[in-house]
């Protein structure tokens, strides 16, 4: 959702109070665990942080809906929304959070007409897609999906069309649906209200098994995460059942005390120790922060890469896990969606609305070759969210093009700066922060036929340079 629990936890580093008799550990074995830990666990803390504002603490602000349950947002992101970065604001968005632990959970879709996209994203606990429901994946007609969590050996019930595992006991359902206009918004809602999240036993009209036990999930806020890092991941991993993968950075955790349902305790460690957790994680968070301004090919100044997948697509590569959820948890696979991301010129000079005004023009038939839509949305370069600006645009996207003037030569210019550029070009502006700034272009469904984004880096179809205005 590349969708502030989350830049709470993003940002910052931290380390938890509360037994491992860890004599045996050197100060600079205590480090490389520490730092190796932090990259592993930042993209688990993170998604704790925003399961817990939407699905657990009612009074977070961000709250949406219990577990399974679909919550449909009739209205599309905002600057008011900070719960998570780089939100994506074209497609309102339904969010349901599913818990696994008990039985499966049956989502369903209604019909969606063939020219409106939508996608269901199906993103575990670990930050890995395991599956797509959709105009892409599964077409556009009415269906039952399956999920199950990690522990379910069941058969697939009839008149389900498909089923998905995830790999941990708790998991998000991402539904975007396409607006065309603001005018849309009434159809759009009516899909939404389609869109079903319910347990397998209601969806077969059975009594349900006996209930998962109550959990007393922790609170996460900014200051927690500052001094809570590893509390949060020892109790994320009771419900992430470990991979193949996964089994040495978890033996190396252990060593510290840190695991599934564990409790780090920072006070049992010796002096040396203490300050080698800290700077090990200090030294974790630069390398995410490295591996994210280096994600990718650069093309014209934007980033382009593959960041999200499945299990199989990370393969215990745990930095280009963190970077993927640090440049925007909840990311598409490229397949589905590829995001271009740029912070600078071509050049590498740092895009900054305080000082510069820019263009980026798209030359007569060299639009996004996309199967759905395109979109060219404006963050602070700081925080990574959208920002308040006078007349309430986030993005510039291809269902506004009948409204946008093209040059004389039919290509089409975006005028990118803090000020408005003049009624005669207003159509065409998108509203830039007075400071730094974060542009990230989405691509729906790319095509996969040249001229094509894919694969990402290596496509045909490359995106222009920004410019400065002259």
């Amino acid at each position: 959702m590349k969708t502030k629990a989350i830049t709470s936890v993003v940002l910052v580093f931290g380390l938890a109070l509360t037994t491992v008799h860890a004599a045996d550990i050197t100060p600079a074995e205590t480090k490389a665990i520490a730092e190796e830990g932090f990259i592993y666990g930042l993209p688990i803390v993170m998604n704790y942080g925003v399961m817990y504002e939407y699905a657990v603490d009612k009074n977070s602000g961000q709250f949406k809906a219990p577990f399974n349950n679909v919550k449909n947002e009739p209205r599309v992101f905002t600057y008011k929304d900070t719960a998570v970065v780089t939100p994506n604001s074209d497609t309102p968005y339904s969010l349901g959070w599913m818990d696994l632990r008990a039985e499966p959970i049956v989502l369903s879709v209604p019909a969606v007409e063939k020219t409106r996209y939508y996608s269901v994203q199906l993103c575990d606990g670990n930050t890995f897609n395991y599956g797509y429901i959709g105009s892409r994946a599964t077409g556009n007609e009415a269906g039952d999906y399956m999920v199950a969590g990690p522990d379910w050996k069941g058969e697939t019930p009839q008149g389900i069309k498909k089923m998905f595992h995830s790999t941990t006991q708790f998991s998000i359902a991402i539904y975007r649906t396409q607006i065309f206009k603001p005018a849309d918004m009434p159809n759009v809602i009516k899909v939404q209200s389609g869109y079903k999240m319910q347990p397998l036993s209601a969806f077969l009209k059975q009594p349900a098994p006996s209930a998962a036990p109550a959990i007393n999930f922790p609170k996460i806020d900014k200051e927690l995460a500052k001094t809570g890092f590893f509390d949060y991941l020892d109790f994320s991993l009771q419900f992430a059942p470990a991979g193949p993968e996964e089994t040495e950075i978890r033996q190396k955790l252990a060593r510290l005390g840190i695991g599934a349902g564990k409790n780090f305790d920072f006070k049992a460690l010796s002096p040396e120790q203490k300050a080698s957790v800290v700077e090990g994680m200090k030294a974790g968070e630069e390398k995410v922060k490295q591996a994210v301004s280096n994600i990718g090919t650069k093309i014209n100044g934007w980033s382009i890469s593959s960041l999200d997948g499945d299990r199989a697509f990370f393969n215990s590569d745990w930095l280009k896990r963190a970077a993927a959820a640090m440049a925007g948890i909840y990311g598409n696979d490229s397949v589905e969606a590829t995001y271009p991301l740029t912070k600078t010129l071509p050049d590498g000079e740092p895009l900054d609305g305080s000082k510069h005004n820019y263009t980026l023009t798209f030359p007569a038939g060299q639009l996004p070759p996309v199967n759905a839509f395109w979109s060219v949305t404006m963050y602070d370069g700081k925080t990574q969210l959208l920002i308040k600006n006078p007349i309430n645009r986030y993005l510039i996207n291809s269902p506004m093009l009948p409204n946008m003037k093209l040059d004389a030569e039919r290509g089409l210019t975006l005028y990118i700066q803090k000020d408005s550029p003049g009624a005669d070009k207003e159509s065409n502006w998108l509203p830039a922060p007075d400071g730094p700034i974060y542009l990230v272009m989405r691509l729906y469904w790319p095509k996969a036929q040249p001229p094509s984004i894919l694969p990402p880096g290596e496509g045909t179809w490359k995106p222009p340079g920004i410019v400065k205005a002259k």
